[in-house]
């Protein structure tokens, strides 16, 4: 009687972690496609929020170029650093300087050239945890377009 207790106990469980296996992956594979559809529909780059039925997330889209990358390990962790970079700016912010400098130079023949340099600066501190790499795929330019994303809020 006991032996048939705990049979029954772990099939249970074990029936019940497929089943939230399974439904997460299939939550996984349409937030995906989703975000896919919705990126070839208006293709950006950079950072927006989205959400679905019971959550909200924030979405980080990179676009590289895979002809200056030596190694696809290199692309991917490019990818995600920027991914990272563009995600602290969106939730911590950051400080930008803009520094203008204009030289003229006066030729022989009495006229003058003019140069104009901008410099811009942009600092940024902070970390962003949970930044999972969803999907990458090669746009219509033949870039490399990864998405990350991580929750803002979700509903209990």
């Amino acid at each position: 009687m006991v032996h048939r207790l705990i049979t029954t106990l772990l099939l249970t469980i074990s029936f019940c972690t497929t089943i939230s296996a399974q439904s997460y992956n299939q939550e996984r594979t349409a937030l995906t496609n989703f975000l896919v559809r919705m990126y070839e529909n208006a293709p950006f780059d950079g950072v927006k929020a989205v959400e679905d039925y019971e959550n909200a997330y924030l979405m980080s889209v990179v676009k590289l170029d895979k002809a200056k990358y030596k190694s696809e390990s290199a692309l991917n962790r490019v990818a995600q650093v920027k991914a990272m970079s563009q995600a602290s700016r969106f939730f911590n912010g950051s400080d930008i300087t803009d520094d203008m400098i204009i030289r003229t130079t006066e030729k022989a023949d009495g006229t003058a050239d003019t140069e104009i340099i901008e410099n811009i600066r942009e600092h940024s501190a902070g970390y962003v945890k949970r930044l999972e790499h969803l999907t990458n795929f090669a746009a219509t330019d033949g870039q490399q377009v990864f998405i990350f994303i991580t929750p803002l809020k979700q509903e209990q």
